[in-house]
């Protein structure tokens, strides 16, 4: 177990694991916040999740006390999520494949998920910057491959690339572009990632 999934599995402050039916729950209840907030941004009220997840109120706010707690433990889950996937890629055959394949889930996460368009586009950060620099640091292995292999351009860098993302990801979600405009965009954002 990782550092960050060792506190994961804790509750606030208590440095104690939890018991296997409070995990249950609070695995609930982030799938939960992860959707509401996807679908309605933050401002979904918490009792709304606690609904969704199928719990009670009182089982949300044991396992965080604030909204902005969920948002922040939401999204550290989906972040993590997204460097286990990245990392799985890393020793991929065809490295300009598991890059570009990379872009597109994230494209596809954030297409409907407005919780990451917001984090990337920095309206929401998270307290523990550790796993953006673990997901940073995946990609940028992703990346570096990719140009290795003559798959991706060889000018740019990770701090290039994620700028190029972010602009990509407010784009399509500030002017609520469709899943096919957003397919659009993304194409052309990533052709212009390939080599000339």
């Amino acid at each position: 177990m990782t550092e960050i999934q060792a506190k994961a599995a804790t509750p606030s402050g208590t440095g104690r694991a939890l018991r296997a039916d409070a995990r249950r729950n609070r695995e609930r209840v982030l799938a939960a916040a992860q959707e509401a907030f996807a679908a309605e941004g933050i401002s979904v009220p918490l009792d709304e999740i606690a609904r969704r997840a199928g719990v009670g109120p009182g089982t949300v706010y044991r396992h965080f006390p604030t909204k902005e707690a969920l948002f922040h433990a939401a999204m550290l889950d989906r972040v993590e999520r997204m460097v286990a996937h990245a990392r799985t890629l890393a020793d991929a055959a065809d490295p300009g494949r598991a890059f570009f394949d990379y872009l597109d889930f994230m494209v596809v996460e954030a297409g409907v998920k407005r919780d990451l368009a917001e984090a990337v586009g920095g309206h929401e950060s998270l307290e523990n910057p550790g796993p953006t620099v673990e997901l940073l640091a995946a990609i940028d292995v992703l990346l570096r491959r990719a140009q290795t292999a003559g798959a991706a351009r060889s000018d740019i860098d990770i701090d290039d690339l994620m700028r190029i993302l972010k602009g990509g990801f407010l784009a399509t979600h500030t002017t609520g572009a469709n899943a096919d405009q957003r397919h659009r965009t993304f194409t052309v954002l990533f052709d212009g990632l390939r080599p000339r």
